[in-house]
């Protein structure tokens, strides 16, 4: 045996003793192999001072934006001699990450001796890092083994202090442990995918994308780089697209600056091709610097568990936001609520996805997303097969998700949530769906169109439910139930558009279908002739609207029997349509026959009996019997609010409904705050551009205007006007309503140069949308009367008034409170053109009338006799 070697001190290396190296010998000979060190390189680490200028970051900083805050958390992390700075960047793959950290160090490389910078994507890789420093520093140790040259690194760094150490891409915080802990003092900045695991020696920040303007930033500095032009606001379309991250961005830039693509071309290659696009770059590029093969490391990281990479692909079709849990627990396809939960953290620990930590709601980038379902056979976690069952799992589980009633106001947050995620899947899978994915999805975008109908939202509604019936017609056929369910959709949001002429249409063939299809007596065809009739009654057709709605109450009493719901609901609709025609002789008893049955068959509480008490309120408004229709109306809002609370639309309603009733009482003290709350509860709580709330709007204005409160009613009908215009379109019902009303307004203030120009516009667009003989029309060609009677143009006026009687006596009937009105009216123009010949025998009848017909306590009753003494009393004084 040979000598054994002097003790040596603390940190020092003998010629004899290598730390690390044993010696290896031959049985048979004996012999030892000892490496022989020159003299220069046996002093002890803690000698070896830090070389000036020792710096080895990588070559990637011609171009570098923003990232103010994150160089500014850099910049503030306390460094006290004799402790360890330890801070880790963590972000998603592309996040630019190692761009930031070489930034930093290039600007602060005269703080730090050395710089020293470790790809230490594995332990391997690591530990060759700290070897290569170990020679750096001292050269002539070149020649002994890794294993000794990694230790004399790490005793180097713990016996000094003001260096920099750099370790990238470091895939588990467990990797550098060991060495974090072992020194003691020194800075060392780490980069990484992964978002937890870090020991508690550790501060760890998380790296976004860039701000919009950042990203066009560099965006153009590529391309003005390579010679090319980009215009700014092609620069921000193709940065959105790309969801602002910095390695897309900097893949398109360089792309469109070597082959002169423009951003339009980019855009149509990415939506065309997109797994070429995702996969290649431009040439040279390495390959493994592209968005796509920066995320398939990620995933295969993950390998060992087939459930994180189904549970991306699921994702990647919802939109780039929130994705609530009650959402992405569905999506582990029969895996298991703990193991999805599993499979999120592990995303999320490796930056591919977000965690709120409050509501547990995850958010994927919309360029993971993109990648992650664009299909290519060459990436083993994006196969075509995979991508399809992704599809479908996603679309199965947004179904699943849907609340089950739209109409109840508490499940508003959870639609209003989830309806970014529909809107993304229906435009995302439209291309790729199978006849699967279409019946599946159709049921999804028909059930979000009631809600959006509900919520006011048409146009939206109006798309959904036309893709639901092209889907159903391809799949199920024409004849299929839901089929014809999607006819009878579709005519409804038509219908309350205000687009007859599409919804009646609509509405026959979806009665018919149903007559041929499920029978005469099915409850969905008596739902079709209900529908049909409402349509017409809408339409101003009530010749047709009220046999129906006889017939659909008939039939009702027949299958369903008295006591069914739709039953009782006929009763309301066709006591609403005799309201409508004026017969409130009929109208009246049906409404009260329907509360009756409503109490006995559903209880006092059922929304259906509140409807039918505010119903008969209205109907009692309508006779001018405010002394019962006010305390029903009360009683409707008291009982609304207990049942339903103060937010619900019908609560609001009866807030509205209350103030109206005020109003036509004269008391406009109780009827104006109503109108105010219940155009301030609107806009809480169904926003600002809800129907409903364009119609508060306007009522409102009018509560003004009946207290002569011009300053306050002008402005709330231009208000009202000018949003119904934008939200509903020039020819909506609402709209043209809106029109005139504002006309009256400017004529209540005098300034007829406003007032009848409106007045005209809203008389020639009524004839235009509605017809000739639609209620509204014949209202607009009295107003028009009015006004060129209150300019003093009694040859325009007193014609029109002429032709409002005949009509209205022609389409509404001769006992219509419209048609009494006009009798009054055309009286009222002849004693202003001092024909009181003709004017006191019409204000005669028109009493004769009102008495007979409205009652004696009427208000128009009241009105028109005041007329006819006054007129009576001006023929005795000539």
């Amino acid at each position: 045996m040979g000598d054994s070697a002097a003790p040596s001190g603390p940190g020092s290396i003998t010629a004899g003793s290598i730390p690390g190296i044993a010696s290896t010998g031959d049985n048979a000979t004996n012999t030892q192999h000892v490496t022989v060190l020159p003299a220069e390189a046996l002093v002890a680490p803690e000698d070896v001072p830090a070389p000036a200028g020792l710096v080895n970051l990588p070559v990637r900083l011609r171009l570098f934006v923003g990232r103010e805050d994150a160089l500014g958390w850099l910049d503030s992390a306390a460094q006290d001699p004799g402790v360890v700075v330890v801070q880790a960047v963590h972000g998603l793959g592309g996040i630019g990450k190692s761009t930031l950290v070489a930034r930093w160090a290039a600007t602060h490389r005269d703080q730090h001796r050395p710089i020293w910078w470790i790809t230490a994507d594995s332990p391997a890789a690591l530990d060759a890092g700290l070897v290569a420093l170990t020679v750096a520093l001292q050269p002539a140790l070149a020649a002994l083994p890794s294993p000794s040259l990694r230790e004399w690194a790490v005793r180097w760094l713990a016996c000094h202090d003001g260096w920099l150490l750099i370790l990238d891409n470091v895939t588990d915080p467990a990797h550098i442990a060991d060495l974090v802990g072992r020194l003691p003092g020194g800075r060392i900045l780490v980069t990484s995918r992964r978002a937890t695991g870090w020991p508690d020696i550790v501060t760890p920040l998380r790296l976004d994308v860039l701000e919009p303007g950042q990203a066009v930033v560099l965006l153009t500095a590529i391309v003005s780089q390579g010679g090319g032009v980009i215009d700014p606001a092609g620069a921000a379309a193709l940065c959105i697209e790309l969801g602002h991250l910095p390695l897309a961005v900097e893949q398109a830039g360089a792309y469109l600056a070597q082959t002169r693509t423009s951003v339009g071309d980019y855009l149509r290659l990415l939506a065309e091709h997109p797994a070429v696009m995702y996969r290649d770059g431009e040439e040279g590029r390495a390959a493994e610097r592209t968005i796509a093969r920066v995320w398939q490391v990620t995933l295969d990281a993950l390998a060992d568990d087939p459930l994180p990479g189904r549970l991306l692909r699921a994702l990647a079709w919802y939109a780039p936001e929130a994705i609530p849990r009650s959402l992405w627990h569905h999506l582990g396809d029969g895996a298991g609520e703990s193991a999805v939960t599993r499979a999120v953290g592990r995303l999320a620990a490796y930056n591919m996805l977000s965690i709120d930590p409050a509501t547990r709601a995850v958010t994927v980038h919309r360029l993971v997303q993109a990648v992650a379902r664009t299909p290519d056979p060459d990436d083993p976690h994006r196969q075509p097969d995979d991508i399809t069952t992704a599809r479908t799992t996603a679309t199965t589980a947004l179904t699943t998700a849907l609340p089950d009633d739209w109409l109840d106001p508490t499940t508003w947050p959870t639609w209003r949530t989830l309806m970014p995620h529909i809107d993304a899947l229906a435009s995302q899978t439209r291309a790729h769906a199978t006849d699967s994915d279409r019946a599946t999805q159709a049921h999804l975008l028909n059930a979000t169109s009631l809600f959006l109908l509900d919520q006011g939202n048409l146009p939206h509604a109006i798309a959904y439910l036309k893709q639901a019936l092209i889907d159903r017609r391809r799949v199920l056929g024409n004849d299929h139930p839901q089929t014809l369910t999607s006819v009878n959709n579709l005519a409804s949001v038509y219908e309350s558009a205000g687009d007859l002429g599409q919804a009646i249409p609509l509405y026959e063939q979806a009665l018919t279908d149903r007559r041929r299809v499920l029978g005469n007596d099915h409850p969905q065809t008596l739902t079709s002739v209900n529908n049909l009739a409402y349509a017409y009654e809408s339409a101003g057709d009530l010749g047709q609207a009220i046999p129906l709605f006889e017939q659909a109450l008939a039939d009702r009493r027949r299958v369903l029997g008295n006591d069914h719901p739709d039953t009782l609901a006929s009763v309301n609709n066709l006591a609403y349509a005799y309201e409508s025609a004026g017969d409130l002789g009929q109208a009246i008893p049906l409404f009260e026959q329907a509360l009756a049955d409503c109490r006995r068959v559903l209880g006092n509480d059922h929304p259906q009996t509140l409807t039918s008490v505010n119903n008969l309120a209205s109907v009692y408004e309508s006779a001018g019997d405010l002394g019962q229709a006010i305390p029903l109306y009360e009683q409707a809002l008291t009982d609304r609010r207990r049942v339903l609370g103060n937010d619900h639309p019908d609560t609001l309603t009866s807030v509205n409904n209350l103030a109206g009733a005020y109003r036509s009482a004269g008391d406009l003290g109780q009827a104006i705050p109503l109108f105010e709350q219940a155009l301030a509860d609107r806009r809480r709580v169904l926003g600002n551009d809800h129907p409903d709330t364009l119609a508060s709007v306007n009522n409102l204005a009018g509560a003004y205007r009946s207290a002569g409160d011009l300053g306050q009613a002008i402005p709330l009908f231009e208000q009202a006007l000018a949003d119904c215009r934008r939200v509903l379109g020039n020819d909506h019902p609402h709209t043209l309503t809106s029109v005139n009303n504002l006309a009256g307004a400017y004529r209540s203030a005098g300034d007829l140069g406003q007032a009848i120009p409106l007045y005209e516009q809203a008389l020639a667009d009524c004839r235009r949308v509605l017809g000739n003989d639609h209620p509204h029309t014949l209202t607009s060609v009295n107003n028009l009367a009015y006004a060129y009677r209150s300019a003093g143009d009694l040859g325009q006026a007193i014609p029109l008034f002429e032709q409002a009687l005949t009509d209205r006596r022609r389409v509404l009937g001769n006992d219509h409170p419209h048609t009494l009105a006009s009798v009054n009216n055309l009286a009222y123009a002849y004693e202003s053109a001092g024909d009181l010949g003709q004017a006191i025998p019409l204000f005669e009848q028109a009493l004769a009338d009102c008495r007979r017909v409205l009652g004696n306590d009427h208000p128009q009753t009241r009105v028109v006799y005041g007329n006819l003494r006054a007129a009576m009393e001006g023929s005795s004084s000539e």
